[in-house]
C-alpha cells in the first residue's frame, strides 16, 4: 500500500511538468479529462479550485484514478494464465501521443508523431476495446474436437 501511496505522489508531481492540455468531462464542469487511458485502467483530470492559504487565488489540482482490476490475468487472452499481481503505471506511456499529425514545415506537408517509442506494444491490464481479442476454444464437429480461436472482443473483431 505504501509503494501504491508513492506512485500515485510520484504521478501527480509529474503531471504538473507534463501535462498542459485536455478536454472537458461535460460542458458545465470545469474539471478537465488529461488521459484516460481505458487499457491499463487510469484516468488523469484537473480543474482549478480555491486555494486553502488565498480563497482569492485558484490553484491546479489534479486528480489520478487507477482502477486495479481483480482477477486480471498476465495473458488477457488466456483465461488459464496466472493472475496478474504486479501492475507498473510509467507516466510517460500513459502521456504518449501517437497519433500522426500533418505540420507544414517550409511550404511541404510532413507527418509528425508527438510520442516516441509508439512501435512498442502496450501492457493491458484489461481489455482494450479497440484491439481484437480471441482465445481458442475446444469445439465438438463431427465426433471430433477442434480448438478453434473464440472473439473474446466481438464488436471490435468483426470488419466493418
Amino acid at each position: 500500500m505504501k509503494s501504491f501511496l508513492s506512485l500515485a505522489a510520484a504521478l501527480a508531481v509529474s503531471l504538473g511538468i507534463v501535462l498542459v492540455a485536455g478536454y472537458p468531462v461535460s460542458p458545465i464542469d470545469e474539471e478537465y479529462v488529461l488521459v484516460n487511458n481505458k487499457c491499463q485502467c487510469v484516468t488523469v483530470t484537473s480543474r482549478f479550485v480555491p486555494s486553502k492559504e488565498n480563497p482569492d487565488e485558484e490553484v491546479l489540482e489534479r486528480n489520478i484514478r487507477i482502477i486495479v482490476p481483480l482477477k486480471a490475468r498476465e495473458n488477457i487472452s488466456d483465461p488459464l494464465s496466472p493472475l496478474r499481481t504486479t501492475f507498473v503505471y510509467r507516466l510517460s506511456e500513459l502521456c504518449k501521443n501517437c497519433d500522426p499529425v500533418e505540420i507544414d514545415l517550409g511550404g511541404a506537408i510532413h507527418q509528425a508523431q508527438q510520442g516516441n517509442s509508439c512501435e512498442e506494444p502496450q501492457t493491458c491490464y484489461t481489455y482494450d476495446r479497440n484491439q481484437c481479442y480471441s482465445s481458442p476454444v475446444p469445439l465438438l464437429f463431427h465426433g471430433q474436437v477442434k480448438q478453434v480461436p473464440a472473439a473474446l472482443t466481438p464488436a471490435s473483431c468483426l470488419a466493418e
